[in-house]
């Protein structure tokens, strides 16, 4: 069988969404099919059942699909560092900070671990559905393009275009990507999808007759815009959430500092009718919220001297509501946070911390990967842990009155823990089941998705 590769004609096209569509589709009508990126560039990452670390994009396509994770799935995850640089995960673990021209310079040192993972689900699974990443005919990058170009190249992929209707110029897009590819890959293209289109479909006839008659390219489908508050990969993404609570009890209000990582953490908030989620990145009074979390950070000091610069570590700081810390922002809790190794700034230094937890926290080289089960809070807690701070006294998580930190991901998935503390928060506050919520709003999302594409074209493109 064939695999297929998703390009976007730009960035932010819905490539993410459109692999994890498509797979689903591809095994209910009976494939294995496993999702994959050769190479990601995501602050938002997750622990895989081995071990490693993905990208959240992969990581939720693979839980759609109910498929194992491993590093397979992504073997190349760049993640912001200090400067120009960026910390380089490889096949699940980090194994340099670089300079973006020493990662573009080096990059052929990465196609075997890409082939490594690429070639075992090729060999595991009946169909490999690759995402792309932006556009793939930025003609200055082609050559170093690992997860459009080379993949389509190396392994032959059928290709499908997704166009974003929303961004406008679709025409010039979908037109300009088609030709600009070389020409053993537009043979390889099996249509388009246009997608996010608001309002009547039928108002796009003309459109699909134009891209199919004059163009010679197939429309696969035209995909409504549909609000999806799930698997947030990128802050323009994130941007995107829609919510308006029917039934608040709460408002909640989430520090969005510069380099703000792993926000999925806040799904089950945007998700949750009795909650209204602000994200906040200017400075302004804390006080008409109920809770303030301060989510995960890449580079936590350089968030925390932006809280400083703010004004927002006052405002924080003399908050006297309930406050909830994850990872960086458990972190920054502290009394000092310490980069002995100027792990992630130029040079080593101690930065002093909020001191709502009386010890220091250290900066180690060897960072923390785990995915398991934990005692929190008077709960049992799936999650998942992801950094560099360390200290031996507070480990894990500290609690005092009206505060929570840990440095475990996922709390808030937990619906028992998540309904016992909103409820100590406000009595009035019910709850509800995320995990069903997943389901049924992915399950839903597809099914309209499905019925809108040609489904019998893209199967028969793989056979």
């Amino acid at each position: 069988m064939k695999n297929i590769s998703i390009f976007g004609t730009s960035s932010d096209a819905g490539k993410s969404t459109i692999t994890f569509v498509i797979a689903r589709i591809l095994q209910d009508l009976g494939y294995k099919v496993a999702p994959f990126k050769a190479q990601n560039v995501s602050n938002n990452s997750h622990v895989c059942d081995d071990g490693s670390e993905i990208a959240i994009a992969q990581y939720f396509q693979s839980e759609v699909l109910g498929v194992e994770t491993s590093y397979h799935l992504n073997p190349v995850l760049l993640k912001s560092g200090r400067g120009s640089s960026a910390s380089l995960i490889v096949e699940g673990q980090v194994v340099a900070n670089k300079h973006v021209l020493e990662y573009y310079r080096d990059l052929d040192l990465l196609k075997p671990a890409v082939k490594r993972c690429y070639e075992y689900l090729d060999e595991k699974y009946d169909i490999v559905v690759n995402e792309g990443a932006g556009s793939p005919v930025e003609l200055n990058l082609m050559d170093k393009d690992l997860s459009n170009i080379f993949i389509a190249n190396e392994y032959n992929t059928k290709i499908i275009l997704v166009a974003d209707i929303e961004k406008g110029g679709v025409f010039a897009s979908i037109y300009g990507v088609y030709h600009l590819l070389p020409e053993k890959l537009r043979e390889n293209v099996v249509g388009v999808i246009v997608n996010k289109f608001r309002g009547d479909l039928s108002l796009f006839d003309e459109g699909i007759r134009i891209i199919e008659e004059e163009f010679k390219i197939p429309v696969l489908g035209v995909l409504p815009y549909i609000p999806f508050n799930l698997g947030f990969e990128d802050s323009a993404s994130l941007k995107n959430f829609v919510q308006k609570p029917q039934k608040k009890k709460l408002d909640v209000a989430v520090i969005s500092y510069p380099f703000m990582s792993n926000y999925n953490d806040i799904e089950p908030l945007i998700a949750d009718d009795e909650v209204f989620v602000e994200f906040v990145d200017y400075n302004l009074s804390l006080d008409k919220f109920d809770l303030v979390i301060l989510p995960g950070s890449k580079l936590v000091i350089k968030d925390l001297k932006w809280l400083k610069d703010m004004g927002l570590f006052d405002q924080i700081k003399n908050y006297k509501g309930h406050i909830c810390t994850i990872c960086g922002g458990y972190e920054m809790m502290f009394e000092t946070l310490n980069d002995k190794y100027a792990l992630e700034n130029s040079e080593p230094l101690v930065e002093e911390g909020f001191a709502l937890i009386p010890e220091d926290i250290v900066f180690e080289k060897q960072k923390v990967l785990k995915k398991q089960s934990y005692d929190l809070f008077g709960d049992k807690i799936e999650g998942f842990e992801i950094h560099h701070g360390v200290c031996d006294k507070y480990p894990l998580s500290y609690e005092s009155n009206k505060f929570k930190g840990t440095f475990v991901h996922g709390i808030f998935d937990n619906d028992k823990f998540r309904s016992e503390y909103f409820k100590s928060i406000n009595e009035n506050y019910v709850g509800y089941s995320f995990e069903q919520y997943k389901k049924n709003t992915v399950d839903t999302f597809i099914d309209e998705m499905r019925s809108r594409l040609d489904v019998e074209r893209i199967e028969q493109s793989v056979l």
